[in-house]
């Protein structure tokens, strides 16, 4: 029986392609990267055609490596950076360069879909999420009134792992998790909200149909199968949007598991075993991989990045000697931090240095050093950047344990680029009180989750949670009680203070 699997991962940088075998084991990896254009301060975008240049070329790099029988191979499952918008032609052409995620140019857009549901509130009762800059509605509504001529020619949106499917032979089509991502989409009914595209004023029409991920949209092409090397006819799965496939790949699918992804920005996330409600709008409440599955994101803008902050403009002395001494200077800072109290001796650190999304949707909130003594040295202020980040990761997964009172957290799968420190991990779980682990395998990211969740729909696992099985851990630190305590009272004096400050942060915005 057919037991390999691809993952296809259309990333922002490159489009990194896996083939997996029936143990999980990854046995190749190719990634082809890309260029993304900057036309104006705030906006990004890139040419589609550079992500299926992509996909082919790595698909063929990982044929090539793992010398598999065509035969063997079960069929493609996908994963994508999410909320693109992609506009195609009545021929199936790219209109336009694809509006990306982390685009800025919509904001007057947002503002006028909210205000016309009557604010977020009513947003949120139709789509269960507020409608973000990086949302794919906002950016068809500023086609619309910005490139008439463009929204004229489109007949569909889909995001970008749905283009290079469709590429391959699959359906002009998407899935739940990335349609959740577009802002007008019903989450609880895992369906388009005919009322929010209404007050969108878009035509829906131009919204396609939203497999379940794990359901075959198409099947490789002969076309396709010329280019690539993949079989005529081999399955092609819907696929996720990143930000929830590859939690789903680390085992983030069971409810009481928490992901945390330590990042440039941080990223929190649990499975949920049913629809929860999504009060405000403080969360990114999607739809998950598996039917009956939905999954609560909640993300705080500046993680990683305010201790790359940190080390930039503080760290001079500190990079100059690792770079003397050939050594990575996040190992001397966190070497550095171990010499500081749990706590910093009342030191505390607001990570708000790019305003705020998640716990407070603010975007004029600002990074500020509270309790700052004469006793205080840098050790104290490196320790202090890292315990508020955590303290902010701590309140958002407290947002996501709200949506339901029989959440039960259990323990906390860490990753991304702080989870190599071994003072972070501990720090984390001393923070959280519950265990924390890393796992094997992490780094392949949304690819991975794209081929498990392709064996689940083309019946090499039963589940999703079969699919992932226990991961393999790599390291696990438990919640030290001492530490916990001077904790739980460090991170009482941080919650008190984004109210106090908050008619501050405000006044300051005035002043730049």
């Amino acid at each position: 029986m057919a037991s390999y699997l691809l993952g296809v991962d259309v990333g922002t940088t490159g489009t990194k392609t896996i083939l997996i075998d029936g143990t999980k084991r990854v046995v190749a990896s190719s990634t082809v990267e890309y260029p993304m254009e900057t036309p104006q301060p705030g906006w990004t975008q890139q040419d589609p055609e550079d992500w299926w240049q992509a996909a082919m070329q790595s698909i063929q790099a990982v044929l090539q490596k793992a010398a598999v029988p065509q035969g063997e191979i079960l069929g493609v499952g996908f994963s994508g950076q999410m909320h693109g918008m992609v506009a195609l032609d009545r021929d199936g052409l790219v209109v336009r360069p694809a509006i990306l995620w982390n685009d800025q140019r919509t904001q007057a857009q947002c503002d006028e879909i909210t205000q016309k549901a009557g604010g977020a509130e009513g947003l949120v009762k139709l789509t269960n999420n507020r409608m973000l800059t990086g949302y794919t509605g906002g950016k068809i509504l500023w086609m619309k009134q910005n490139e008439p001529e463009n929204y004229a020619k489109t007949v569909a949106v889909i995001c970008p792992k749905d283009y290079v499917r469709y590429r391959l032979g699959g359906e002009i089509a998407t899935d739940v998790s990335d349609a959740s991502g577009f802002g007008l989409f019903n989450v609880q009914r895992r369906a388009w909200s005919d009322e929010a595209i209404e007050i969108a004023g878009l035509r829906r029409s131009l919204f396609q149909k939203a497999y379940e991920s794990y359901e075959v949209a198409g099947r490789v092409s002969a076309e396709a199968a010329a280019l690539t090397g993949l079989l005529e006819g081999l399955p092609l799965t819907a696929g996720g949007g990143d930000a929830v496939i590859q939690t789903s790949g680390s085992g983030i699918v069971r409810q009481g598991v928490l992901g945390v992804v330590l990042g440039t920005s941080g990223v929190v996330a649990m499975g949920l075993e049913g629809f929860k409600p999504n009060p405000n709008g403080e969360l990114q409440l999607f739809c998950s991989n598996e039917s009956g599955l939905w999954h609560g994101i909640g993300v705080t803008l500046a993680a990683g990045g305010s201790y790359r902050w940190f080390r930039d403009q503080l760290c001079g002395a500190q990079a100059k000697k690792a770079e003397e001494e050939g050594l990575d200077v996040y190992d001397l800072l966190s070497a550095e931090a171990e010499g500081a109290p749990a706590g910093c001796g009342g030191l505390v650190f607001l990570p708000y240095l790019s305003g705020e999304r998640c716990p407070y949707p603010d975007p004029d909130a600002r990074g500020v050093f509270f309790g700052l003594g004469l006793e205080h040295g840098h050790a104290h202020l490196n320790r202090a950047v890292m315990e508020g980040v955590t303290f902010s990761l701590r309140q958002v997964a407290e947002r996501i344990y709200s949506t339901d009172a029989s959440i039960k957290p259990e323990m906390v799968i860490l990753s991304g680029g702080g989870a190599r420190s071994a003072l972070w991990r501990q720090m984390t779980a001393d923070i959280f009180g519950l265990p924390v682990v890393t796992i094997e395998g992490s780094g392949e990211g949304g690819a991975f989750g794209g081929a498990l969740v392709a064996g689940v729909g083309l019946g090499l696992w039963k589940s999703l949670a079969e699919a992932t099985g226990a991961p393999r851990e790599a390291t696990r630190n438990l919640p030290r009680p001492e530490a916990q305590a001077v904790y739980e009272r460090a991170y009482a004096l941080y919650s008190s203070l984004y109210g106090a400050l908050a008619p501050a942060f405000s006044a300051a915005a005035a002043l730049r």
